[in-house]
């Protein structure tokens, strides 16, 4: 492994002088020692007793200033150690914790967990929520309490907007709101946010709203040859990446009516996203709407809290090609329209029992049933007629569970913490069949599915020991372990076609292949072992250290196998979900330096992250899939009254450890350089900043293949071995009003 290297120190001496020219800022006081989004993230305003073992948080504070340079919500973690993200489209990417993402990754939204409805995974659960709506982020990266887990190996995302807001006594009624709009160069993005909030003393009515959009964006350099072409007539720039525009309407309705210690909050919610691209994909997603029900309610009494909270979200999710795509399937010329139908029905109560000033009990059960129809309509003539392809046929995932867990502060310095969970998975799905039941292409594979039995029940265990020991006020230690479990999804399970054309519409991790499914797929099991040094000055101001390492071994990790005597190099193949074992291991760093405190200057800290993640198929020798290599962050941020500026560098490794069974493409090291600045008045916030500085031409380690144009359906029809370039320079702006 080996790092890109960047003249810093020349670009830090070019890029201060300009940032510290503010007049106004000049003549403001030296603002108090503050860490930058870089460091440990930490709720500000709570005490380190306070947060969650083995849990970090993103407050709104945090979350601000990188809503300006995003529409995808996945990308907000990007400055949390150990977290990456597969690219997918605009809003959609898919968060990775130390190597393990998607399904593997528990993710609540507002109290309900939502699972993508797409065999693609183009709609996953933070595309359900637009980043100017987050309000909190809570994220369990290494050892997750039984209480936030649950049917995921790698760790949990709880995503959370603004908690309603009532007025005070004697205030009358309380009228609130915020407007924003933001324009990025590349791609030529823009959108709009508002929200508005009308309050009594016990009840509020909060409307928000958002839109954004954006053209493809543009490499930093000529990534592919002019053979690549899109429909007849449709070419593109060689810097253009093909079937990265997008468009997303998300809005809101949330009703809070309190008394005394209860609070009921309702909420609705619509999204409707009338075209995404994937670049990664060979089809692109030409509707999505969902609407969501979200009742929920918290109550304080004397013995604890009490939650409790039902839900239902209905998602139709519809795909075809965009203008960069060519159709080329003999006999068709119309498309290839494919429809999903995804409903999710939870519910979920829990109690916080305060035993004793020293011992606090949890405990809570939850319920949730999933129903799938994924269906693709006849088009044209030959093999994709005359019929309906059932892909996912009345596919079902029930999931019952009941916890409980123990926090015990032994002694001052000592905090532990033991659980245990257990869930039921109860899966099926109906019989199938192709667009022509008696063609050959699916005859033998529709009829060999049929003929099993469907169903299956999986008991799994999820099991949890941490503690903390907090020697003094500039240390922190923990440590954990865990056995965490994961039933299979629809889709591991239920796909059935080895046809190419059909099975590479089942890819969810956009390296090309094409996929198929197993019925007798076992659960994955995971154990974790994990372990975390913090050390910093008392006040967590002027310094930070924090070492993590941690092991994974998983035994019935899904992973995949070639679906054929063989599968050749240098070109995508059908492979099939197969169990086997896994480990993944490795450590992250991070701190942060308060370097100089001056009237003139204010405030300079510098901070850092450093991220190593190795990950195996024991079974096979082979590398896991999407492994992002070594890759490190270091900062610089000036602050000075209400004026900050950030210059930040992006170091990542080559990647040559790449997964052999799936082609998988390395892709070379890289520097990145970007600058950011924001200026807070009383009521407005104005953010601007600059992505990739130098337009440096790169790839993306975890962007997948790329399938962004061309004839996409035929499995050599696209040239392997691109992968998906990332963006190119790019000049942002955000403004908000707060009212």
């Amino acid at each position: 492994m080996r790092l890109s290297r960047t003249p810093l120190a020349v670009a830090i001496s070019l890029a201060l002088p300009p940032l510290c020219t503010d007049a106004a800022a000049q003549d403001a006081p030296p603002s108090p020692p503050a860490e930058t989004t870089l460091t440990t993230v930490v709720v500000q305003g709570r005490s380190p007793t306070d947060v969650d073992l083995g849990g970090a948080a993103l407050d709104a504070a945090s979350l601000r200033p990188m809503r300006a340079a995003t529409s995808d919500t996945a990308t907000l973690l990007r400055d949390v150690p150990g977290i990456s993200t597969y690219g997918a489209g605009g809003v959609s990417s898919l968060p990775a914790i130390h190597g393990l993402a998607d399904d593997r990754l528990r993710t609540k939204v507002d109290g309900m967990d939502l699972i993508a409805a797409c065999p693609n995974h183009m709609n996953p659960a933070l595309s359900y929520i637009d980043p100017t709506r987050v309000d909190r982020i809570r994220v369990y990266a290494g050892i997750t309490p039984v209480s936030v887990g649950g049917d995921s190996i790698g760790g949990t995302l709880v995503v959370e907007s603004a908690q309603p807001r009532f007025a005070n006594p004697g205030e009358g009624v309380l009228t609130a709101g915020e407007a924003g709009t933001f324009y990025r160069s590349n791609g030529n993005a823009m959108g709009a946010n508002v929200a508005a909030t009308l309050a009594g003393e016990n009840l509020s009515l909060t409307y928000t709203g958002s839109t954004a959009q954006s053209d493809n964006y543009k490499a930093g350099d000529n990534f592919k040859t002019s053979t690549l072409t899109g429909r007849p007539g449709h070419t593109l720039p060689l810097d253009e990446v093909g079937s990265s525009a997008y468009k997303a309407i998300n809005q809101a309705l949330d009703l809070a009516l309190r008394n005394g210690d209860h609070l009921f909050d309702l909420k609705f919610a619509h999204q409707n996203i009338p075209y995404e691209n994937f670049p990664n994909q060979r089809m692109d997603m030409t509707g999505n709407t969902s609407d969501q029900a979200n009742l929920g309610y918290t109550g304080q009494y004397g013995w604890g809290v009490l939650k409790a909270r039902v839900y239902h979200d209905k998602t139709r999710h519809e795909m075809d090609f965009g203008d960069d795509k060519q159709f080329d399937y003999p006999n068709n010329a119309h498309g290839m329209p494919m429809n999903t139908e995804g409903k999710t029905t939870g519910a979920s109560t829990s109690a916080e029992i305060l035993i004793s000033g020293r011992d606090t009990v949890r405990v809570g059960g939850e319920y949730q049933a999933y129903r799938l129809d994924d269906w693709w309509p006849p088009s044209g003539t030959g093999n994709m007629s005359p019929g309906v392809f059932w892909n996912i046929n009345n596919g079902q995932r029930d999931r019952f569970a009941a916890f409980g867990e123990w926090e015990a502060k032994l002694a001052p310095q000592w905090t532990s913490l033991v659980g245990v969970r257990h869930e039921t998975v109860k899966m099926d799905a109906g019989d199938v069949s192709g667009y022509n039941p008696a063609a050959a292409t699916t005859l033998a594979d529709a009829t060999a599915f049929n003929a099993q039995d469907h169903s299956r029940v999986d008991h799994n265990w999820d099991l949890t020991a941490l503690a903390r020991y907090t020697p003094d006020a500039t240390q922190t230690y923990e440590m954990g372990a865990a056995q965490k479990t994961r039933s299979p999804s629809l889709y591991e399970r239920y796909t059935w076609s080895a046809w190419p054309m059909a099975a590479t519409m089942n890819n969810s991790v956009g390296d090309g292949n094409g996929y198929v499914g197993d019925v007798n797929l076992k659960p994955e099991i995971a154990h974790t072992l994990s372990a975390s040094a913090d050390w910093h000055d008392a006040g967590k101001q002027i310094w930070s250290l924090r070492v993590a390492p941690y092991y994974t071994h998983v035994r019935d990790y899904i992973d995949a196998r070639c679906n054929a005597a063989s599968c050749p190099d240098g070109q995508f193949n059908v492979l099939k979900y197969v169990n086997q074992t896994a480990r993944l291991y490795g450590v992250d760093l991070s701190g942060h330096v308060l370097v100089s405190s001056t009237r003139a200057y204010g405030d300079l800290v510098v901070s850092g992250i450093v991220n190593v993640t190795r990950g195996e198929n024991r079974d096979t020798g082979d590398n896991l899939y999407n492994i992002m290599p070594l890759n490190a962050k270091l900062a610089l941020t000036q602050k000075r009254g209400r004026l900050t500026n950030t210059l930040e560098t992006l170091f990542v490794a080559q990647k040559d450890r790449v997964s052999d069974v799936r082609n998988e493409v390395g892709t070379d090291g890289y520097t990145l350089v970007n600058l950011r600045s924001s200026y807070q008045w009383k009521q407005v916030r104005l953010d601007v900043g600059i992505d990739n500085l130098f337009d440096k031409g790169y790839a993306l380690p975890l962007g997948g293949a790329y399938l962004g144009q061309g004839r996409t359906m035929s499995m050599n029809g696209v040239p392997w071995g691109i992968p998906v370039p990332g963006p190119g320079r790019s000049l942002y702006a955000g403004l908000n009003y707060r009212f």
